[in-house]
Formats: structure tokens, C-alpha cells, sequence
């Protein structure tokens, strides 16, 4: 089995390097990920410049542009084989409900999908992130189900996982995608120069938490597993939206 590992915290970060050591003796690892930290960079594309890849003494090669430019680089122009399956990860901190569509990590993983291939996006549930091993054992045990049983139609899964020992995870649940509350106000202050700047302000609390979503299951020990989709067509306003277009 041949598995393409990326991430957005760059090919540096703790969490990529519990992910390749983990899944080392299932398959061959191929390592592409971004040059420095590209959280929240969603699922952009670098068109105004061009690309370049560079190998780290570790092996893994990283590139200077986004998750998913590093997923895109690797499957249509690097590699010589079509990967098994990508993961993207392990990233510091959650990607729940809303999180989704800003998360690099997920982009990545939403690229290989995209190219038609079995993906994973992985992320250990706390800003202070220790048990990355946990995280790496639950996507270890995942890819050794999928080699037993192959997924018929394609597949993109967002896994949540609890900070904590492998001991004290309370089973895993197939989750939907919960809803925060809208974020927090920018934050406006001064640099040196005195210059007026603005940092983006942190996710707004979970709103929509109940039990059946992936913040339900993290926050009770849980490790959250949602099959996600990319159609984002909104099937109910159709018939609404073409009776305008009615004489």
C-alpha cells in the first residue's frame, strides 16, 4: 500500500512525524507538506507563482505553498503512482463543525478526494496537544480496516480525536458535522511603526453540540469519524430559484 501523508502545519510539526513513524511498517510513506505553518489557508491554490520542491534531511519534502498545492503537486506531477491514499495531519488542534471549511488540513485531504483517491483528515482535539501516538494509533487501526475492507465509492473522512492516553478513549463514533456560534470580533491594535492592524479573531463557541456531532463526541472521549461530501448544491431552493427565472 503506498500512502501520501500531508498536513498545514508544515513538514516540520510534531504530528506529521507520529503520523509517517506510525504507519511506517503498514505502508510505503511519501511525505509532502508545506515549507512553513499554512493553517486556515482552506483549499487555495498557488497560481500566481511557481512551485518548488525541496527534500528535508528527515526525508519528507515540502513545498512553498498550501496543503492543497502539496497534495495537487504530488499526486499529478511528482509521484510515478497514483497513491493507495492520502492523510493529511496530524494537526494541532480540532477541525469541527465550521472548522472544516477554513481547515488546511482538511483541504489537503479534500484534494486527494478530489483526484479520486481514499482520504483522511486527522486532528488531535486540544491547543495544547500531547497525545499526538493516540491519534496516530487511531488512523493506524483506520487504514488497516479500509485494507480489509475497501471503500466502494470515494471517501473523505474527518477524524477528531480526544487528547488523551490510548486507555482512556471512550470508543469511536461515526459523527456529523456540528455548528459554532459566529466568531469572535477582530481584534484591532498598533505594530511599532503605529500602524492600526487587525488579527482575525478566534471560532465562536460550539452552538449546535448536541449528541449525533462531532463535538459531542470529543468532548465525551470520544474519537469522532464523519464522512464528509464536496457537492455543495443546495437541492431544496432549486425548484424557488428557477420559478424566478418564469415569465
Amino acid at each position: 500500500m503506498r500512502i501520501l501523508l500531508s498536513n498545514d502545519d508544515g513538514y516540520f510539526a510534531p504530528g506529521l512525524a507520529a503520523l509517517a513513524q506510525a504507519l511506517g511498517t503498514l505502508a510505503d510513506i511519501t511525505v509532502v507538506a508545506p515549507e512553513r505553518d499554512r493553517s486556515g489557508a482552506s483549499n487555495s491554490l498557488t497560481l500566481d507563482r511557481p512551485l518548488m520542491l525541496r527534500q528535508a534531511p528527515s526525508g519528507f519534502y515540502y513545498v512553498n505553498g498550501t496543503p492543497t498545492d502539496c497534495v495537487h503537486l504530488a499526486v499529478t506531477g511528482m509521484l510515478d503512482h497514483l497513491p493507495d491514499m492520502v492523510i493529511s495531519g496530524i494537526n494541532h488542534g480540532a477541525n469541527m463543525g465550521d472548522d472544516t471549511i477554513y481547515s488546511g488540513t482538511v483541504a489537503a485531504a479534500t484534494e486527494g478526494y478530489l483526484l479520486g483517491i481514499p482520504s483522511i483528515a486527522v486532528s488531535l482535539a486540544s491547543h495544547n496537544a500531547q497525545h499526538f501516538d493516540t491519534a496516530a494509533r487511531v488512523v493506524a487501526e483506520l487504514v488497516q480496516r479500509i485494507q480489509t475492507q475497501p471503500p466502494t465509492e470515494p471517501m473523505l473522512l474527518n477524524v477528531n480525536v480526544p487528547d488523551c492516553p490510548w486507555d482512556d478513549l471512550e470508543g469511536q463514533r461515526v459523527t456529523r458535522l456540528g455548528k459554532r456560534h459566529k466568531a469572535e470580533s477582530v481584534v484591532k491594535t498598533t505594530n511599532p511603526r503605529g500602524q492600526t492592524v487587525y488579527w482575525v479573531g478566534a471560532a465562536g463557541a460550539a452552538q449546535d453540540a448536541g449528541e449525533g456531532t462531532d463535538f459531542h463526541a470529543v468532548a465525551n472521549g470520544s474519537v469522532s469519524i464523519t464522512p464528509l461530501q464536496m457537492d455543495l448544491t443546495r437541492y431544496s431552493q432549486m425548484d424557488s430559484v428557477n420559478a424566478w427565472l418564469k415569465p
